[in-house]
């Protein structure tokens, strides 16, 4: 009874305050009355056919048991509304609360589904994409090392290798340079040796004449 009396007092005065709304409007419009337009209208409408002693305003109870069974309906369509707006809210709430539970298993899934992405199994043990990174760089480089490693032992062999080629055809040269020269000296004993030999055989064949 209060809450009624409440809005009563309230729908009331939102009616005496639209007045000057209501003297505004354009007289060609629809005619008011107590059983068409908003309730505005019609407690303007109540207004203008009431009349007044003093300061006071006397409605005829006919209107007044007009007015108030057009405001028990409209608080009766508004309650229809409020109930059938407080259903909407509520299925718009559980359907908010499926979704929320919904957006969560996915969420959930996709961390799982990240994380499992991000895990990589090398030689059997399992490890981040990151740590697969930086071991696998780490192998990488440290071939890289060993590469250069080898190619610059290599090259120094190499050098050494080429050094001692051009030592041993340079002691082949002088060997052969020697031997040439040692064949040349014997030669040239022989040949001697062989004038000498020569000289005493014709001494001993003139000494025997």
């Amino acid at each position: 009874m209060k809450k009624f009396i409440t809005v009563l007092s309230l729908t009331l005065f939102l009616g005496f305050g639209s007045i000057a709304y209501a003297q505004a409007q354009d007289e060609s419009g629809p005619k008011p009355s107590l059983n068409s337009g908003t309730l505005e209208s019609q407690f303007d409408y109540l207004y203008r056919r009431s009349s007044s002693y003093q300061e006071y305003k006397v409605v005829k109870k006919t209107f007044y048991q007009k007015i108030k069974g057009n405001v028990l309906d409209s608080l009766q369509a508004l309650k229809k509304d409020l109930s059938d707006t407080k259903k909407l809210v509520d299925v718009q709430s559980n359907e908010i609360n499926s979704l929320k539970a919904d957006l969560q298993t996915t969420n959930d899934n996709l961390t799982s589904v990240t994380k499992e992405k991000d895990n990589i199994k090398f030689l059997g043990f399992p490890m981040t994409k990151s740590s697969y990174n930086s071991l696998l760089w780490t192998i990488i480089f440290s071939l890289v090392a060993l590469l250069l490693f080898f190619i610059f032992k290599f090259r120094s062999s190499n050098a050494i290798t080429i050094q001692a080629r051009d030592l041993l055809s340079d002691t082949e040269k002088e060997f052969e340079a020697y031997k040439q020269k040692a064949l040349e000296r014997e030669q040239k004993v022989r040949r001697e040796l062989q004038d000498e030999l020569n000289k005493q055989k014709y001494a001993e064949k003139k000494g025997k004449k």
